[in-house]
This record gives structure tokens, C-alpha cells and sequence, in this order.
């Protein structure tokens, strides 16, 4: 595991408020698992040049708590491309605030993506 982000810029950040709480008090994994489908989504559609569909999680790890006034950065990259479908790694980085804006990985996964035509059906990845 890596101890530094990736050094693209994240495909997206944003700020764990306290209405993303669990019942312990840290952000709920289901909201970051809901910002990582977005950053995935993001680069798989591009990749896809259209729409696109999450069909699966294929691997999700949750290594850190993400605490209310962290920001969460979430990084994607195209990790294979088949006829119809896409792999995308995402990273999670949390930079922590109240730790001296310290950056620590707190999540990481692969979600595959399907690229859909207009009623749905599976359609051949562009490019």
C-alpha cells in the first residue's frame, strides 16, 4: 500500500460532514463508497465516451475511518477495458485537519462499469 495519493488530481473532494455519520461517530462506509461510484463513474464514462452503468464492486477494502472534516479525495484510473465493460481502480485519501492536514489512504476498490446505449443494453467501449 502506498503511503502518498496518486499524483494525478483526484477526480473528486469533498468534505465528511456530520450528517454522514455511522452510530460510532465516523463517516458512514456506505457515503464513501457512494463518492468512489461517483469519481468511477466519472472516468469510466469518459473513457466510455457515453453512458455508463456500475454492475459491480469486484473489490472494496475500508482501511481507515473517515472522521467528520476530513476531506476525501478520490482517485480513479482505467484499470482494463474489455468490449463492453471497464475496470476502475479508486483510491480514497482522506486529509485529516485535526492531524496537522495530514493525507491517509482510507479506502480503496475496484468497481467494473458497463458502457449502456440509450435503452440500457451493454454497448461496445468507444475508442
Amino acid at each position: 500500500m502506498s503511503d502518498t495519493p496518486p499524483k494525478a488530481p483526484p477526480v473528486l473532494k469533498v468534505p465528511a460532514r456530520p450528517n454522514d455519520v455511522n452510530v460510532n461517530g465516523d463517516i458512514f462506509g456506505g457515503w464513501v463508497m457512494s463518492q468512489m461510484d461517483i469519481a468511477a463513474g466519472i472516468v469510466a464514462r469518459e473513457r466510455a465516451k457515453g453512458r455508463v452503468a456500475t454492475v459491480a464492486v469486484d473489490a472494496m477494502q475500508f482501511i481507515r475511518p473517515v472522521r467528520v472534516g476530513d476531506v476525501l479525495s478520490v482517485y480513479a484510473t482505467v484499470e482494463r477495458v474489455g468490449r463492453t465493460s471497464m475496470g476502475i481502480h479508486i483510491e480514497a485519501w482522506a486529509l485529516r485537519h485535526l492531524a496537522g492536514f495530514e493525507e491517509e489512504k482510507v479506502t480503496e476498490g475496484t468497481f467494473t462499469f458497463v458502457a449502456i446505449d440509450d435503452e440500457g443494453r451493454p454497448r461496445p467501449v468507444s475508442g
